[in-house]
């Protein structure tokens, strides 16, 4: 039978979607089902002076209007997190009257219908005592501090090889810029939605928008003072996550809480202003690159000081640096990280989170570097090309990033590029073209999959990971089929469910290495078993099952596994206007084992329009008086529309990992926005002759 892995299949899901059966979380149709909504404070800094909530409860239909007044008990603190949980978040879930940032939640209405509670919430009368807030990065190191962790994968907050200092002072060409990208708000279609449904005083049932639905249950049982194993958590399917679902925010556990009090099942949606503040954002950055290299284009020392906020309660670290390290050989190099406690939302996890803002600053850095040595910007990265990784010292587990330069260059037609700025046109467009390095890591964690076969020779497969939009029904349905040896129509995948085998939070480009490893093992036991039936009968049982856990990369520690890629840009710019088209992109990668060229494809071409949102586009504004965000909807929060987006050419070459994973993929979910904002920055630059080093580029910028 002809493998089904690496054909683009149609997504299994496609027809629930189209259809709109695809059952998000506020589609659960629950019995009794009342609704919450949400009340947020309009200072970012404070405290709550008095809460007035009579008006709201004469509304008809209100249930209970909670706050901090309310004493609503909890079992452990919920601003102390877990320090080997990474996505953990300090909460603020009506505990006291401390307002820590702008949007903060301070009061929940809840309600016989959607339309009460609205009502309700805005006869919320609350005063306060306001202090003035800090949203801005110093000039200096002011306030700022190194953390004493990075998060996530661990990575130290600073690193130093060489002596780059030295180095760069004897360097022939050198140079040190600001690099800066402003804040960005996820804003996936699906807001951050919870049901809440008790049994009795010791189960509860959270139907959530979770990217990590094991880390959920064990945040919101330590919280309520349950046993992990009588919550149950349940996403079946997620409308965009991008990290920002990846965390427990204080929404969730307010829904509980609220179910509780009115032991009611409870559904509570956040509307699209209440996006901007509690579940996350990503952090403005300044990072200060400094390179220096002999004539011939040898990298002789390379630096970057990278400066983040995080929020008062809680810390975060954007890795901006880790590119820095890792991607370009040199003998001498540097990096920090400082972070700046401001009155904001504590920031997560936002799609390629520390690449996405570090790829851009050392790209464009890299460019600069080019044009100062009168050199092809290719031509530099592959002089400064690293056949190791330069930061650990390992060599790589797959790369194809050579390939990738000169496919993508051949695919995109670089070589009709004339080098000079402003010097080709379109009629009275300037035209520009740029190029960078995408990279992105490649990580796989522990998981775990269960098999089962039937008479009928049906196959279920489980696991309970997350679909977030990315094709993880499809893939993982076509690894087991491919294992079972079976066609794909004979098999259903299920997930979404902490009823099923644990995995890991869908983060981190980690899911099709790590789910996807875990389904493949417990297919392959299942074959197994049933090659050992006698005349393949299954002896009167309803089936034969398997189950298989994997643990995480066992040769992490003998080998650097990243994905790779090679993006190139064309704009065309108005010179009277300054308005910028980017009218096609190329992006070609080396990412492990495409498990699905048509998934793939979406997911590769997602992540460059995300690039041009992040390079023109995405700037959540902080009134810098009052420590508020002032365009926190869609209408003034830009984001790409069709219009914005020209032809995108995705390529891949062809690779198989299996340092990374049993199966050869390492993963794809974010490495199509690594770099694609430099590439589109070098273009504006090549076209225009003005470099902008701060994000994103808009017309005021060019004229």
């Amino acid at each position: 039978m002809a493998l089904s892995v690496g054909t683009p299949l149609d997504r299994v899901d496609a027809r629930l979607k189209v259809t709109g059966r695809a059952t998000y979380t506020a589609d659960q149709n629950i019995p009794g089902l009342v609704h919450a909504v949400l009340v947020t404070s309009t200072i970012a800094k404070g405290r709550i002076a008095s809460l007035d909530t009579t008006a709201a409860e004469r509304v008809p239909g209100t249930l209970a209007v909670l706050s901090h007044e309310s004493r609503l008990r909890l079992s452990k603190d919920p601003t102390q997190v877990d320090p080997s949980a990474p996505a953990d978040r300090a909460l603020q879930v009506l505990q006291d009257e401390r307002i820590f940032y702008g949007n903060q939640p301070v009061a929940v209405a809840i309600a016989e219908t959607l339309e009460a509670a609205f009502d309700a919430a805005a006869r919320v009368v609350v005063r306060y005592q306001a202090q003035k807030p800090s949203v801005i990065l110093p000039s200096g190191e002011g306030d700022s501090y190194i953390p004493k962790k990075m998060g996530g994968a661990g990575d130290p907050v600073k690193s130093q090889r060489g002596d780059p200092q030295t180095a760069l002072a004897a360097a022939d060409v050198r140079m040190e810029e600001i690099y800066s990208t402003p804040f960005h708000t996820h804003n996936p279609m699906e807001p951050h939605s919870t049901i809440a449904v008790w049994e009795g005083a010791d189960k509860l049932t959270l139907y959530d928008t979770s990217q990590g639905i094991f880390g959920d249950r064990k945040r919101v049982a330590a919280l309520m003072g349950l046993q992990p194993e009588n919550v149950r958590v349940v996403s079946l399917f997620v409308g965009g996550g991008f990290g920002s679902k990846g965390p427990t925010w204080s929404h969730s556990v307010i829904c509980a809480l609220a179910a509780q009090f009115v032991n009611r099942p409870v559904e509570l949606v956040l509307r699209r202003p209440q996006m901007f503040g509690p579940v996350g954002c990503r952090t403005e950055t300044r990072q200060t690159i400094s390179a220096g290299a002999s004539h011939d284009g040898t990298l002789i020392a390379l630096t970057n000081n990278v400066m983040t906020h995080t929020s008062t309660m809680d810390e975060f670290t954007e890795p901006a640096s880790l590119p820095t390290r890792m991607l370009y050989q040199t003998a001498n190099n540097s990096t920090e990280q400082r972070l700046v406690r401001s009155d904001i939302g504590t920031p997560s996890y936002t799609r390629a989170p520390g690449e996405a803002p570090g790829t851009f600053a050392l790209e464009a850095a890299l460019d600069e570097l080019a044009y100062r040595l009168k050199m092809d910007p290719i031509e530099l990265r592959l002089k400064n090309y690293a056949d190791q990784d330069p930061d650990k010292g390992l060599p790589w587990s797959t790369k194809s990033l050579r390939e990738c330069y000169r496919q993508g260059a051949e695919r995109f037609g670089w070589a009709k590029r004339t080098p000079e700025p402003r010097s080709m046109r379109d009629g009275n467009m300037l035209v520009g073209m740029g190029m960078a390095t995408a990279v992105y890591p490649a990580r796989r964690s522990p998981a775990s999959a269960l098999a089962r076969m039937f008479p009928d020779g049906t196959v279920l497969v489980e696991a309970g990971t997350q679909e977030l939009g990315g094709g993880t029904y499809t893939i993982m349905t076509q690894i087991a089929a491919d294992a079972l040896g079976i066609p794909v129509s004979r098999v259903t995948f299920k997930l979404g469910d902490t009823r099923y085998p644990e995995t890991p939070v869908s983060g981190g480009s980690q899911t099709a290495a790590t789910a996807g490893s875990a389904v493949y093992e417990a297919a392959t036991a299942l074959r197994d078993k049933l090659a050992a039936l006698p005349n393949g009968s299954f002896g009167g049982q309803p089936y034969i099952e398997a189950k298989a856990s994997t643990k995480e990369n066992g040769d992490a520690k003998k080998f650097s596994s990243y994905s790779f890629g090679a993006q190139f840009a064309e704009v065309r710019v108005d010179p009277d206007l300054g308005q910028i088209h980017v009218s096609r992109m190329t992006g070609v990668f080396g990412a492990g084992k495409i498990l699905n060229a048509k998934t793939a494809r979406s997911q590769f071409q997602g992540g460059i329009v995300w690039g041009i949102s992040l390079a023109l586009h995405e700037n959540t504004v902080y009134d810098q008086r009052l420590g508020r965000i002032v365009n926190n909807n869609l209408a003034e929060y830009h984001v790409p529309t069709n219009a914005d987006v020209g032809s995108i050419d995705v390529a891949w070459v062809e690779e198989d990992d299996q340092h990374v994973s049993p199966i050869g993929a390492k993963g794809i979910g974010e490495i199509g926005i690594t770099g694609s904002a430099a590439a589109i920055a070098n273009a504006v630059y090549h076209a225009t002759g003005k470099r902008i080093r701060e994000l994103p580029i808009t017309p005021d910028k060019l004229l």
